[in-house]
């Protein structure tokens, strides 16, 4: 039996005694805080995606490979990683190399590349998280932790959920959940903050649907994004 079989048992194990005489323990956590329309919810989402210092910007779907072609001209990218799966109209704006993600890549070979752009699973506007799965339109993992830059694309308001517990309702745990608040960062002891250690130093989050938004038009960034 190996270490994960061991601790996994003991969980098993652990939650099957969580019960009295009715049966199970009843669960009485909020599945959200608060009352929310939504667009409350997303501007939620947007505004704790800035205070994790991702850069948020909103569009329509008609604008949308506009806002990835200048996203990607203003990081100078010269290559962008692509998932098998991501709409091919998305990347029409860019003149930049397109990279597929390939099983045979290597680390070396995607720290090369510029940018990659993906989609996402969900969003979770109370926690400012991105979820991914690993489907189709948004690839291996890898391919999200390796290039210095991501621009994630979130559809909204299909993809844009309240709270985790309504996040994990629309996720399969047997996929490879990835689950990103911000951009990567770590600090040592002396509490200064290192960015890009184990991921991507910048996170572009873009938040497309067929309105335009009140702000933050032609895909200009939105939310208190601190510098």
């Amino acid at each position: 039996m190996s270490s994960r079989e061991r601790i996994l048992g003991r969980v098993r194990r652990a939650l099957d005694g969580v019960r009295d005489e009715d049966g199970p323990v009843e669960r009485t956590y909020l599945r959200e805080h608060g009352a929310r329309s939504v667009a409350e919810t997303v501007d939620l989402l947007a505004e704790n995606l800035a205070d994790y210092r991702a850069l948020v910007h909103r569009c329509t779907e008609d604008e949308l490979a506009a806002t990835i072609g200048r996203l990607v001209a203003e990081r100078g990218s010269r290559s962008v990683a692509v998932p098998a799966g991501l709409p091919p109209e998305w990347l029409a704006a860019t003149d930049a190399e397109h990279v597929a993600d390939s099983a045979g890549s290597t680390p070396h070979e995607l720290d090369r590349v510029g940018s990659v752009v993906t989609a996402c699973a969900v969003a979770v506007a109370e926690t400012g998280t991105i979820v991914l799965d690993g489907g189709p339109d948004q690839g291996r993992r890898r391919i999200t932790l390796v290039p210095d830059h991501h621009i994630c694309v979130v559809r909204v308001p299909e993809q844009v959920v309240s709270s985790v517990p309504q996040a994990l309702e629309r996720l399969d745990p047997a996929r490879p959940l990835t689950w990103i608040s911000g951009p990567s960062a770590t600090s040592d002891i002396e509490l200064d903050r290192v960015e890009g250690v184990h991921g991507p130093r910048t996170l572009e989050v873009v938040l497309v649907g067929d309105d335009r938004p009140d702000s933050g038009a032609d895909g200009q960034a939105v939310g208190n994004t601190r510098g």
